[in-house]
């Protein structure tokens, strides 16, 4: 008989409910209802189990897999991603919701009878899609359980039975360290504050947890540690621990088991659910996690405060086997928020739309905890159907179907299957896989001579993209290269299960492949990764729609010539910016590509520019060739045909021929809209039909009608060819001083400008010497309309 634990209390309300209706358990942390449940519902079927991480699925199927935990030898396996231990005969499995999601979309479960959400409070995209699935479906029993979540809602949204059982058996005293009680978490100088922590508290506990919010904190905080525990660490008399969702076995056993040393745990927002961390009596919270949210419809990922019902689930760590301690580096009082917000509200929706349709359901029409927001699910649909991933009528087309089989970002599974050849799918795949990693797969040298070791190691193949996918296919990289060998075993894993999805060659043999086509074939494939360098700010780079800021690590040259002018941008990293509504988005892996290639693609548009008389007597045209705003190329062209329409109008408005007629015409033109706005047109007087006029259209059709046709031929009219017969002669004096287009005073002049809609005229300085402002007596009578002067960025109201 196993030991008692505070969930047993509702193992009879369980076992009667799950046969009648799905269920929502609530739990406080420590009361064993991630271990006890998943055996109790396999008494009546087989059974999934999700787990919202990867860590604790192997962890918890472990444990469940000794006598201790599991005395009626009931089998349990788990599947991750790429790693399945499992078979036809195992009762319960513990897997991530990526993998419960290409399950569903398979076989649509058909080999489980419950399907056990754990954590749900967690609030993941995938986790949120597969309850919404399930519950549309009503194929399965759905059990959903928490330690600290808005059960209520989930319980009235799955028309659910509603369980609750008490949680941990000891106290857990919490202190505040903060400057008041409204301090908010904050990352500076983190590290000190902690090792400062550890260093008064550390000789009464035996195993310590701290909660930081990802490795780069977790790798600071060891730094300091070894520092200040020199003689502790080496004489293995302390144990400092990593642990995080890419964390090697041995480090994760570490963690997770009990130990004669004293272990001090630096751990991310991974610790806060599911695990046993056996002997923890302090628990030392940073108050902060690193969390992505919508921004300026971007999704950004920034250090963000804790919710409360995660500062409760920190907490609990500490109470597992007796009194702890909890140590918060946060006020008392500070305005934490009540829940973290689901994933579904604060990130873009590409991939759970995708994953829907391929489950065989309308993303937009799924009914959800929480309603989508509107502009970001526009937006994902816009996204697939650009991909040709969906049909304009919400279904998942043949491709978007062969796009979701590979476990990686939409966009890159677009680009993979886009290739043209099988080699340089083979690079995409590589690619993809070196960025679809948890964590960075390398750091680009800093001293010259490894940058150079490097130049020559990469060859004629030198820039970001190109390095990655050499890490990811050599056996061995050179010792003067700096790489995370977990993570490049992980991408290299990642590579050969999607090799092995393709039927491309296994890494081992490689094809090799040229720069140059394999990515004019990416920018034939996604035209909006293409970018092209800001004119005077070189560390920008556009593409007409988005703005990136060069990376301080990436290979991508910051001189000035035409080989890093433009470059494809295949990962980016949105980061808040100083302003409400900004982003810092820093390009992280970067391809350059030529000015001509992007013409050589046809990307941009053409526009007709200047025209020019050459040395000849002749007009040239120029064809301009723009991209992201800018003028990437420009070809000349005899003047001709509508062009030479387009030119004669452009040289008429820039007074180059027939001098003073742009002039009169826009005066002209620009009273006649404002006759007509202001309701004066009679239709038994006016030659005109009552239509705003445009000055260049109506030129262009002049010159239609005059029957010109090269820019010779304007040399046989004159000015006063051209006549607009807008408002009729005997009414243009008065309209004219009632309504005057210019204003001129004594020592200086103003233009005017009439805003109807508003009854405002504004007096914008045009030229003069004078100083003060105009006086109202000074200016026409404008009887009921508001005055304004304007001079530069100055505006004042003219009384």
């Amino acid at each position: 008989m196993y030991a008692s634990l505070p969930i047993d209390s509702i193992k009879s309300d369980f076992l009667a409910a799950l046969s009648q209706q799905h269920i929502v358990v609530e739990a406080e942390t420590g009361s064993g209802k991630s271990t006890r449940l998943p055996l109790w519902a396999a008494q009546v079927g087989r059974v999934l189990v999700v787990e919202p991480r990867r860590v604790a699925c192997i962890s918890l199927a472990e444990y469940l897999n000794t006598d201790v935990a599991n005395p009626q030898q009931i089998s349990v396996g788990y599947a991750i991603r790429f790693e399945q231990h499992f078979d036809d005969n195992t009762q319960v499995v513990f897997a991530t919701p990526g993998v419960a999601l290409r399950w569903l979309s398979d076989d649509q479960l058909a080999q489980f009878n419950t399907v056990i959400i754990d954590e749900f409070h967690e609030r993941r995209w995938d986790t949120d899609l597969l309850l919404a699935l399930l519950k549309q479906r009503q194929s399965h029993r759905l059990v959903a359980t928490s330690a600290t979540m808005d059960s209520q809602r989930l319980v009235e949204y799955l028309n659910a039975a509603h369980l609750h059982a008490a949680g941990r058996h000891f106290e857990v005293e919490v202190y505040h360290y903060a400057t008041d009680n409204q301090t908010m978490p904050s990352g500076d100088h983190l590290e000190q504050r902690i090792v400062k922590l550890l260093r008064q508290h550390y000789d009464n506990h035996q195993d310590i947890l701290v909660f930081l919010p990802g490795r780069k904190e977790i790798s600071a905080t060891m730094q300091a540690l070894k520092r200040y525990f020199v003689d502790e660490i080496a004489s293995s008399v302390i144990d400092v621990i990593p642990l995080h969702a890419s964390v090697t076995d041995d480090e994760r056993q570490r963690a997770l088991t009990a130990s004669e040393k004293q272990r001090i745990i630096l751990a991310t927002n991974v610790a806060e659910t599911s695990l046993t961390i056996p002997g923890v009596t302090l628990i030392i919270d940073s108050g902060l996690e690193r969390r992505t949210h919508q921004r300026n419809g971007r999704t950004v990922l920034s250090l963000h405060a804790i919710s409360k019902a995660s500062a409760e689930q920190r907490k609990g760590r500490a109470g597992r086997v007796k009194d702890g301690v909890c140590l918060r580096l946060y006020g008392k009082a500070a305005p934490l928020e009540r829940l973290t917000p689901a994933e579904l509200q604060r990130e873009e929706l590409v991939e759970p739309y995708l994953a829907a349709l391929c489950c065989d359901a309308k993303f937009s029409q799924l009914l959800f905890i929480d309603p989508l927001p509107e502009k970001t699910l526009a937006s994902a649909f816009e996204a697939l159907l650009t991909m040709k991933a969906v049909t304009s009528d919400e279904m998942v087309t043949d491709y978007g179907r062969r796009l979701y089989q590979l476990p990686i970002d939409s966009l890159f599974a677009h680009l993979i299957t886009a290739m043209p050849e099988r080699r340089h799918q083979e690079a995409m795949v590589d690619l993809a896989a070196a960025l679809s990693i948890p964590q960075k797969l390398w750091q680009p040298p800093k001293s010259e001579q490894d940058q150079q070791a490097l130049f020559l190691w990469l060859g004629q193949q030198y820039c970001d993209a190109t390095a990655l996918i050499k890490i990811v296919r050599v056996d061995v990289v050179p010792e003067w290269l700096t790489v995370d060998d977990n993570m490049r075993a992980e991408a290299r894993l990642l590579a050969s299960k999607m090799r092995e999805v393709l039927q491309l060659p296994q890494l081992e043999v490689s094809s090799a492949f040229r720069r140059q086509p394999w990515i004019e074939a990416v920018m034939n494939a996604t035209p909006e990764l293409v970018y092209i360098r800001r004119q005077r700010r070189r560390q920008a780079l556009a593409n007409g729609f988005n703005e990136v800021t060069l990376s301080r690590d990436t290979l991508f040259a910051i001189e000035h010539d035409q080989a890093t002018e433009a470059a494809v941008v295949f990962d980016q990293f949105a980061l808040p910016g100083k302003g409400m509504k900004q982003n810092l988005v820093l390009a992280t892996c970067i391809a350059p590509v030529t000015l001509s290639q992007i013409v050589a693609l046809d990307l941009g548009e053409n526009q007709q520019g200047q025209t020019v008389e050459t040395s000849a007597g002749h007009f040239q045209t120029a064809i301009e060739r723009i991209y992201a705003g800018q003028v990437i190329d420009t070809q000349w062209q005899d003047v001709s045909g509508g062009a030479a329409s387009t030119a004669i109008v452009d040289l008429i408005l820039a007074n180059d021929v027939l001098e003073g007629l742009a002039a009169r015409l826009k005066v002209d033109i620009q009273q006649w809209n404002l006759y007509l706005a202001l309701g004066h047109y009679q239709a038994d007087i006016c030659q005109r039909e009552p239509e705003v006029v445009d000055l260049t259209m109506w030129l262009s059709q002049q010159i239609t009608d005059l029957g010109i046709e090269t820019i010779d031929d304007i040399a046989l009219f004159s000015a006063e060819d051209f006549v607009f017969d807008g408002i009729p002669d005997w009414e243009r004096e008065a309209f004219d001083n009632q309504y005057p287009h210019r204003v001129r005073l004594n020592d200086f002049e103003m233009r005017i400008e009439y805003q109807i809609s508003r009854k405002t005229v504004i007096a914008h300085y045009h030229q003069g010497n004078r100083k003060q402002d105009p006086k109202r007596w000074e200016l026409p009578r404008w009887q009921g309309w508001r005055i304004k002067y304007k001079k530069a960025s100055r505006t004042i109201d003219i009384h």
